[in-house]
This record gives C-alpha cells, sequence and structure tokens, in this order.
C-alpha cells in the first residue's frame, strides 16, 4: 500500500481539477467563434463522453444487481460472466481517477459524484470476500480471484489516500482560520479550533472508516490515523512554543535555556490536558463510532506517545542540577501535573488510565522531593555566606533581604503549593534536612511552617554573629534594628508568612527589635546623659564652677564625636528612622534643657559662654534629625 504522506497535494489537484472543468463552455463557445467545425466535432465528441459515462453509471449498477444473486446463492456456485463485465466497468471507471505523471500523490473521487467510489468500494469488498472463501480451493478460479484481489486493493489504495487527506484537512482549516479577518477579539478568546473538522468532513472520515475495515484494511487505517493524527497533534504544540527534545538534549542545556522551555510546556500540557485529550478522544470516537474499543485503542495508544512525552520533559528537569533560583520553576511544573491529573482518569481506558497514573504521580513526586531539596538548599547558602566585611552604616544585610524576598515571594505565590509539597514528600528528604529545633516539634505547625521558621531562625543566628563584625556595639544594634525591622515588614507584608509564624513569633521578634533599640541608646545616649550629671556640682551649696566647665565640655565633645560618626550610619526604614530620632530627642533634649537653663548662669557671659556653651537645645534637635540617613556632611551651623 501505498503510505506516502505527501499524497495530500492530490487532494488539492483534484480540486482544482474538477473546478476547472466547471467554465468548460466558455473555452468552447470561444473555439466555435474561431473554428465552427471544429467546435461541433468537439461538442459531439463532449456529448459522446457524457453518453458513455451514463451507460456506464447505468450498467455498473445493473450489472452489481445481477452480481447480488450470486453473492446471496441463487445462482449457485457458477460465476456468472456479468462479474468480468462489472470488473471491466470498474476498471474504466477507476481509471478516471489516475493521476497524471507529472502529479504527485493519488486523486480523491469528486465530491460531486453521487458516492459511486464508495459504493463501488464497498462492492469490492463484498465481492472480494465471498470469491475468496468460496472458491479459494479452486485453481481454475485463481486468475479471476487474482483480478478481483488487485482491483480491490487498488481501489483501497485511492480510499486509503482519501482518509489520509482528510484527515490532513484539519491543518488546513486551522491555518485558514488563524489568517482569516474577520476573527476579532471575542473569537480570539474562544478555545482553539480542535481538531478543526466540519460535519460534512467527519461523516466521511466515519464512513472511510467503516469501509476500510470491512474491506480487510483495518490496519492501514489505523495506521494513517495515528500517524496524521500525532503530526497534526505535534506541529499545534509547536505553535505553543513546545518542542519535543530529549533527555540528553535537556540535561546539557543551561539553566536560563532550560527555564525558557518551561512556560511553552505548562501552556502545552495545560492545553492538552484541557482541549486536546478531550477533543482527540472526541474524534476517535466519532470516525470509528462502529468500534468503540478500537476508537479507546487508537485515542489510548496516540495520547499515550504524547503524554509519556511530556512527562519525560519533566523528569529530565528534575534530573538537572539543584540550586535555590529554579524552586518557582520546579513548582510550576509540579502545580501543572497535579492540576491536571483527573484528565486522564475521565479520557483513558482502565488500564491506560493505571499506567499513566503511576508514571504521573512517579514524576510528580521527583519534583515535588527535587522542590523540597531546593527549598532546604537555602539553608545551605544562609550557612555559606561567611563573609567577615560587615555592611557600612549598619545597613540591612545582602542575605536579609535574598532570604526574606525569597520566602515572600515562595509564601506568596506557592504557600498552598509548598504546604502540599511538604507534606505529601517530605518523608524523602535527606536526613540532613531533619530538623531538630523546639520549633520543628510543633504538632501544631505544619511540616511546610516548620522549616520556614527554621530558616528564619538560621538568618537570625547568622545576622547576630555578623553584628559580632562590628567594633562599636551601637553600631551593632543598629545593623539588628535595620535587619530585624526588614524581616518584620516582610511578614507583615506576608500574610502567609505572617500565618506560617504565628503571632507568637512575630511579638517575639517586636519584642527583640525594641530590646535593641533600648540597648543603642543605652551605648550611646544615656552615656551622653551622665555628662549633664548633677553629681558632684554642688558643693556647701555653691556650683563649683570648674566642675561645671568640665561638664559642659564633655557633652560638646561627646555630642560632636556621636554626631560624627552616627551621621553615616543608615537606618533604611523611614518610619524607624524617624522614631529612632525622636525617641533620642526625646531623652536629650529635655535633659539639656533643664542642664542648660540650671546652670548656664553661672558661667560669665561672653568669651566663657562661647567656650562652654556651644549647643543650644535647637541645635541639639537639628543635629539628630541629621542622623541615620548615611550622609557624612559636617555638623550644622549652630543657631544663635
Amino acid at each position: 500500500m501505498n503510505h506516502n504522506p505527501d499524497n495530500s497535494s492530490s487532494f488539492k489537484s483534484r480540486d482544482h481539477d474538477h473546478k476547472n472543468s466547471v467554465p468548460r463552455a466558455e473555452s468552447l463557445k470561444s473555439s466555435k467563434e474561431k473554428d465552427p467545425a471544429a467546435a461541433d466535432k468537439n461538442e459531439t465528441n463532449e456529448q459522446g463522453g457524457e453518453a458513455k459515462e451514463s451507460e456506464i453509471k447505468y450498467t455498473l449498477e445493473k450489472a452489481w444487481e445481477d452480481i447480488q444473486h450470486f453473492l446471496s446463492g441463487e445462482e449457485g456456485l457458477e460465476i456468472p460472466d456479468i462479474i468480468d463485465k462489472y470488473l471491466d466497468l470498474v476498471e474504466h471507471k477507476v481509471s478516471r481517477l489516475e493521476v497524471p505523471e507529472k502529479s504527485k500523490g493519488c486523486p480523491v473521487p469528486d465530491p460531486e459524484d453521487d458516492g459511486w467510489f464508495h459504493k463501488v468500494v464497498e462492492q469490492m469488498s463484498k465481492l472480494h470476500r465471498h470469491v475468496s472463501t468460496v472458491f479459494k480451493s479452486d485453481s481454475s478460479r485463481g486468475p479471476l480471484i487474482n483480478r478481483i484481489g488487485r482491483i480491490h486493493q487498488r481501489v483501497m489504495s485511492y480510499l486509503e489516500d482519501e482518509f489520509r487527506a482528510l484527515l490532513e484537512e484539519s491543518r488546513t482549516v486551522e491555518a485558514a482560520a488563524d489568517q482569516s479577518p474577520d476573527a476579532g477579539q471575542d473569537q480570539a478568546k474562544e478555545e482553539p479550533n480542535f481538531p478543526g473538522y466540519s460535519k460534512q468532513v467527519l461523516a466521511t472520515l466515519n464512513k472511510i472508516s467503516k469501509l476500510m475495515i470491512s474491506g480487510g484494511y483495518e490496519f492501514e487505517c489505523y495506521e494513517v490515523y495515528m500517524v496524521t493524527r500525532r503530526n497534526t497533534i505535534e506541529e499545534t504544540l509547536n505553535k505553543l512554543g513546545f518542542e519535543k527534545i530529549s533527555l540528553d538534549d535537556i540535561q546539557r542545556m543551561q539553566w536560563e535555556a532550560m527555564e525558557r522551555e518551561i512556560p511553552p510546556w505548562v501552556r502545552a500540557f495545560k492545553e492538552c490536558a484541557n482541549i486536546y485529550f478531550s477533543a482527540e478522544h472526541k474524534l476517535a470516537q466519532t470516525i470509528f463510532s462502529d468500534n468503540p474499543s478500537v476508537a479507546k485503542s487508537l485515542f489510548a495508544n496516540l495520547i499515550r506517545v504524547l503524554f509519556l512525552q511530556l512527562l519525560n520533559f519533566a523528569e529530565a528537569i528534575a534530573l538537572s542540577k539543584r540550586s535555590t533560583e529554579k524552586l518557582f520553576k520546579f513548582l510550576d511544573i509540579y502545580e501543572t501535573l497535579q492540576d491536571h491529573s483527573s484528565a486522564i482518569d475521565s479520557l483513558f481506558p482502565e488500564e491506560c488510565a493505571k499506567e499513566l497514573k503511576a508514571e504521573l504521580t512517579a514524576t510528580r513526586s521527583k519534583i515535588g522531593e527535587t522542590a523540597i531539596c531546593i527549598f532546604c538548599d537555602l539553608e545551605n547558602s544562609i550557612k555559606s555566606d561567611t563573609g567577615r566585611t560587615p555592611v557600612p552604616g549598619g545597613a540591612v544585610h545582602p542575605l536579609t533581604r535574598y532570604t526574606m524576598n525569597y520566602l515572600k515571594y515562595a509564601c506568596d505565590e506557592y504557600k498552598d503549593t509548598l504546604e502540599q509539597v511538604f507534606k505529601e514528600h517530605s518523608t524523602s528528604k535527606p536526613r540532613d534536612y531533619q530538623g531538630n529545633s523546639q520549633s520543628n516539634n510543633d504538632e501544631n505547625q505544619s511540616p511546610f511552617s516548620r522549616h520556614l521558621i527554621k530558616i528564619m531562625d538560621l538568618l537570625d543566628s547568622i545576622l547576630e554573629a555578623k553584628s559580632k563584625l562590628y567594633k562599636d556595639v551601637a553600631l551593632s544594634n543598629i545593623f539588628m534594628m535595620n535587619n530585624g525591622r526588614y524581616i518584620l515588614q516582610k511578614i507583615k507584608g506576608s500574610p502567609e508568612i505572617h500565618q506560617a509564624m504565628g503571632d507568637d513569633r512575630y511579638k517575639k521578634r517586636s519584642y527583640e527589635l525594641r530590646n535593641y533599640h533600648q540597648s543603642y541608646k543605652r551605648e550611646t545616649w544615656m552615656k551622653l546623659l551622665d555628662c549633664l550629671n548633677m553629681e558632684g556640682l554642688n558643693v556647701n551649696g555653691k556650683v563649683v564652677k570648674p566642675a561645671l566647665k568640665e561638664r559642659f565640655k564633655s557633652f560638646n565633645a561627646m555630642f560632636e564625636e556621636i554626631h560624627r560618626t552616627q551621621s553615616s550610619w543608615v537606618v533604611s526604614d523611614k518610619q524607624m528612622q524617624s522614631e529612632l530620632r525622636v525617641s533620642i530627642a526625646g531623652v536629650i533634649i529635655p535633659a539639656y534643657r533643664s542642664f542648660l537653663g540650671r546652670f548656664s548662669g553661672y558661667l560669665t557671659p561672653g568669651r566663657q559662654t562661647e567656650k562652654y556653651i556651644k549647643f543650644q537645645p535647637e541645635d541639639i534637635e537639628a543635629y539628630i534629625e541629621g542622623l541615620f540617613d548615611g550622609s557624612t556632611s559636617s555638623m550644622p551651623r549652630r543657631k544663635t
């Protein structure tokens, strides 16, 4: 049999020939004007041809009526002479379907031929079955049986080509729909035109499948169907951006290239589960309506290959080298496999569905286990940050930003998926990822929440260690305040993280942040207040001026040093920056104003006052307002 996939071109040439035959009257008229005699001759020949065609049609029908008596056994076992006549007429009729040598492929019967070709196919199949069975052992009937077999094979070959061409027509229909200028926005939002066959074409395909199967050409019918539909589906997936990639090719890919392949895969899998699988199932049921088991088998074999191809891609991704930035693409794949697994149960035969479900579950488990390992690798990323250079100005550490943004995105976008992944696949975690902290044994926390808390506790311990890199204890506290505030803001901005942590842990972190605040004030501003201590300034009811002058000098020097040092420190959060300034001013300004009001009169006005009283309360307040913005500006001018 001819299985050349290029035979689809023959149908186009046949349609073209048929359409070109319509305006023959015009060409005949033109030839009459040039040569009336020749035109009359052509007209006579044409009328004769039409008469012969009419005779053939009549004789075919009449001959078959006579043959029916033979097939029913009414004529006994003798083969009537009418069979040879019938075969002659069939060969003559079929010969008109032959394609010129310059054309490729085989033709398809004319759509306006009253179905004669399909009738002939059906008749030849009946005749072939009958003589092959009844006269199987009669060698004298061999030549006739062989002739019937050859003609039967010939018409079945044409039928096979028609079947192939009509199946391939869906691609032409879809291409025409894509290029239609009338396709508006509403049409674009509708489901794809898949598989894209008209009712008339489906009816013809159904009829051809019955003819091929009943004629003993079921293998050719199934093969054409499988090959053509597989090619069509692959072309459709290619339009979505997904192309078949081997396991070896995927494993050789750099992550950037591999990452680009995942969204098209996700889209292709969703489209297959939501549209293509169901449409293919209905198509097989429609074309092979008389053979439900065949329809199921063809659909299962066709889609099984495609389904396993999609799963192979996911498995190849799971085998790639792990890194934290890959987590979210892995979760995209996991969600896709999870959300669309139900399509298998409703479409595939039980045994096939069981096999594919097992394959999908295995693939999903590999993706889930790898996702857990990747998430747990975040611990290693935190532990491996052993840098000994402190962040300038006590600002938020890059590790804090990376970790919290990573966790926030993971929880905001994938918390439910991560909860499920850890719940279903955490038993497969490597042993070194099992937590030993008390929080991990909290029965009220989910496996994912326990691990999230473990990571945040680990981050806290790493930040605590990095705070020791600052020689200035006050700056160490600013560093912990900055990072603690950043972490709290991320938790506050993510209800999912907040929920996973719980209110108690959130309050504990807020309490620790206040402690760092108080510790910072003790290390800096409370020492400055010691300069304003009145103890030792009064002796026997009199102010000791040298001691008073020394207090003013100490206060001035210490405040200038604080301003010089801390003006380059950074408090990133504007609200915390404002809170710190207000807190400092609330401690220093009232005390300084009181001290100044009580003792400034004991200094001699003029040079002595200017030497020891360098700042007014308003000056102190302005200087405090300039702290924590990371600048290194000099002190502002004093107010007079």
